[in-house]
């Protein structure tokens, strides 16, 4: 199907909506992209760009503008976070990972949509979709309202379209919090992202822009219930207090916290319909929208950006709309669904306790000896994943 002319509203200008938008764009659709703020900006701190969602951004035409923001990984690091100690190492020199501001991503994602000719109007925050018409309609929190030919969900976690294709569906707390912030580095740092594990906790840290930030991520189990969202503050202390009895690496790095964001990890499901064809029309969802991952194997800005090109070839490669977003879900459902499982896997074996976690840790460490990447090459199924491969 010739996209060229094509109409195109996206919601949302994060990762998934401007990987979405150039990939149309590029294709020759008119694609407009309604964000609710008054300006894109990405208040968030670091993400990892694996070689899968780096594959789509050379296929975006975006891989020097990628090289330019970022830094090559040359290792991953498990630690055990009480005593520093590294229990195994993957080195992933060459591979292609990526340590990225989620800041400069997204503005190199806003520079390649506009220049593709992606229409982008701000202050348009969606309130309702509703799919029950000829075609999708939305109306504004302004009350003004609009009608698209293709409208397609890239708003995250509460998606007013993922709602009008499935329905509302309470999210599950996992009992789990989890802390983000940035630190100075020295420059010049190690580009390993290391994570320290401990019994009920673990720390994740990389460096960032060239070693002079370091990011940190620290998630805590606990029973009481935290808000979900990004834009809850905490006291930095309270994090310290947390990680107390952590290596003196791990403290170190809490005592220069400043500024500190707190938010409650929910799982949600994988939703069971990503689009729906209607007689003038047809709306689709991707990225959070579709299907909410828990960061533990960062993975959610790849899996969007992998969305992103898989969408638009569908829709290009096949006569009818409906031909081309049943193609998508069906290229996109199980995988995604894998990651989302084996992101609930990782939560678990991070934060072992007792006999488990010293069986855990002694295996580790002996296939580090043994086969030192044999615990890579379980995740080549994901890693080694292109979606811009014919």
């Amino acid at each position: 199907m010739s996209l060229i002319g094509q109409s195109v509203t996206v919601l949302g200008a994060g990762v998934a909506g401007l990987a979405v938008a150039r990939a149309l764009a590029m294709r020759g659709a008119q694609v407009t992209v309604l964000e609710q703020a008054d300006a894109v900006r990405e208040v968030g701190a670091g993400l990892q760009i694996s070689p899968n969602g780096a594959a789509v951004l050379r296929a975006l035409g975006l891989g020097a503008a990628l090289e330019a923001v970022s830094t090559r990984a040359t290792a991953v690091e498990l630690r055990d976070g009480l005593s520093g100690e590294v229990v195994t190492r993957l080195d992933v020199a060459g591979a292609g990972y990526h340590f990225a501001h989620r800041a400069d991503l997204i503005a190199l994602l806003l520079e390649g949509a506009r220049a593709a000719g992606v229409e982008l109007r701000l202050l348009h925050k969606v309130e309702t979709v509703d799919l029950s018409g000829a075609r999708p309609s939305w109306r504004l929190a302004q009350g003004e309202t609009g009608t698209s030919g293709l409208l397609i969900g890239a708003d995250g976690l509460h998606s007013p379209l993922r709602r009008a294709l499935t329905g509302k569906v309470a999210p599950f707390f996992t009992h789990q919090v989890a802390w983000r912030a940035l630190i100075p580095e020295t420059a010049g740092a190690p580009q390993v992202a290391e994570v320290h594990m401990a019994p009920g906790r673990h720390l994740v840290s990389y460096p960032l822009r060239g070693g002079r930030l370091r990011n940190l991520v620290a998630v805590e189990e606990r029973r009481a219930w935290v808000e979900e969202g990004w834009s809850l503050r905490d006291d930095s202390m309270e994090m310290q207090l947390a990680f107390q009895d952590f290596s003196p690496r791990v403290r170190g790095w809490l005592e220069q916290v400043e500024d500190v964001w707190l938010w409650g990890l929910f799982r949600h499901p994988v939703a069971e319909q990503w689009y729906r064809v209607m007689p003038e029309g047809a709306a689709v969802i991707l990225g959070d929208a579709a299907h909410p991952t828990l960061p533990f194997l960062a993975q959610g800005a790849c899996m969007a950006l992998e969305d992103a090109w898989v969408l638009a070839a569908a829709l290009a490669g096949h006569d009818r709309v409906a031909a081309g977003l049943a193609a998508y879900q069906a290229a996109r459902w199980g995988r995604c669904s894998r990651i989302v499982a084996a992101a609930n896997t990782n939560a678990r074996l991070y934060h072992l306790s007792g006999v488990a976690r010293r069986v855990a840790h002694l295996g580790l460490r002996l296939g580090s000896v043994v086969a030192p990447q044999a615990a890579l090459r379980r995740f080549d199924w994901l890693y080694r994943h292109d979606v811009t491969r014919p």
